[in-house]
């Protein structure tokens, strides 16, 4: 079996995306997505220049291909090229599974648990919305409430956003009780001092985690806020490989891996990353804020993984994109099933794709009270 194409397709509908097949000459394809949302434009770029690398190869070979993907222009790839590599990582997986009649998981190693735990996105303007809007989400059968720390439009002052996020997380707790579980996402927005504030202020709560907390550039803050704080702390949706991931690992900085199968190289790069997460007992919550093919590749990890906690569900499967992802893995009371059909269980309906014309949109962008620019 040889490689025959690799194409990329950006879609918009509640965000932009770009999924990724690869073609061969029996006929199987394979189906992936890249996640480096609102840089679609540079990743079909990296995606021309690694086209020409692999088109021919046998698609069978995963770890060779990578490595040549990933090492093979001399200068390591970083986000966009990473990012390039996680959608076709992704269909390399998807193709080797429908080739042997199997799901990907049970070429990760079979499966080690029979669903997977998620989490939704929650939100409201006010603490009794984001109450209200919570205590849907446990109706439905969520087990997990996620927020983000609040922005007050395009403006954000940080010493007000972490009194608010305190207050949320008094009126998340007293309306829920003790069995749901409270994470919440910083997104980066907090400088050291405020992030200590707010982890310190919220350990009463007993939160699941508390994601991003700082900036992924400097891991030395990491090992800061470690030593000023107990609360459980989420951090790596920005990395993207497993040398970026070393030091937060090695010094136990995190308790929960944020990895981006979308950004961090794919599933390839994930299960070695997951591994050594293992012999320092710190379990994956990955990030998966984009699309269902991404979601369905999370699961297949997710389902092979011993040291797995929950993961990242911002769309029930069928929410978004029923017709053009076909065969979107089942969801129930909070969990994701298992997949039964070979590869990452998914297609690609590529005659409805003028359905979902790309625009491109830049992610959201913040700026302080002066006017000065802080981090989304």
């Amino acid at each position: 079996m040889k490689i025959t194409a690799v194409r990329a397709y950006p879609i918009s509908e509640w965000r932009t995306f770009l999924f990724i097949v690869v073609e061969t000459d029996q006929g199987i394809t394979g189906l992936g997505e890249a996640g480096l949302t609102g840089q679609e434009r540079a990743m079909m770029g990296a995606v021309d220049s690694l086209r020409e690398m692999i088109v021919g190869e046998d698609p069978f070979r995963i770890e060779h291909l990578w490595q040549l993907m990933f090492r093979g222009a001399f200068f390591p790839a970083q986000r966009v090229i990473s990012s390039a590599i996680a959608g076709i990582d992704m269909a390399l997986w998807d193709i080797k599974g429908k080739a042997l009649g199997v799901p990907v998981y049970e070429l990760l190693g079979g499966r080690v648990r029979d669903k997977v735990v998620c989490y939704p996105h929650c939100g409201g303007e006010t603490t009794e919305a984001l109450v209200d809007d919570a205590r849907a989400r446990v109706a439905e059968g969520w087990r997990f409430v996620r927020w983000g720390v609040s922005s007050e439009g395009d403006v954000i002052e940080p010493r007000r956003a972490v009194r608010q996020a305190i207050e949320q997380f008094d009126a998340l707790r007293s309306a829920l009780g003790d069995e749901v579980e409270l994470c919440i996402d910083v997104h980066t927005r907090l400088d050291p001092s405020d992030a200590v504030t707010l982890c310190r202020e919220v350990e009463p709560y007993r939160p699941y985690f508390v994601e991003d907390p700082l900036r992924a550039e400097n891991y030395q803050l990491y090992r800061m806020l470690r030593s000023r704080t107990g609360v459980p702390i989420a951090a790596g949706e920005h990395y993207s490989s497993k040398w970026e991931f070393r030091q937060v690992i090695e010094e136990d900085l995190i308790d929960y891996a944020r990895i981006d199968l979308a950004i961090c190289a794919g599933l390839t790069e994930a299960r070695k990353i997951a591994g050594w997460c293992e012999t320092h007992s710190i379990r994956l919550a990955v990030h998966n804020p984009i699309g269902p093919v991404s979601t369905s590749a999370c699961l297949h990890l997710n389902l092979a993984t011993s040291n797995f906690g929950v993961q990242e569900l911002p769309r029930r499967p069928n929410e978004s994109l029923a017709d053009l992802v076909l065969h979107q893995p089942q969801w129930k009371e909070g969990y994701l099933l298992p997949p039964e059909r070979p590869g990452l269980g998914i297609e690609l309906d590529t005659k409805v794709l003028e359905k979902y014309p790309y625009e491109p949109k830049a992610l959201a962008r913040l700026n302080r009270e002066d006017g000065s620019f802080t981090n989304w």
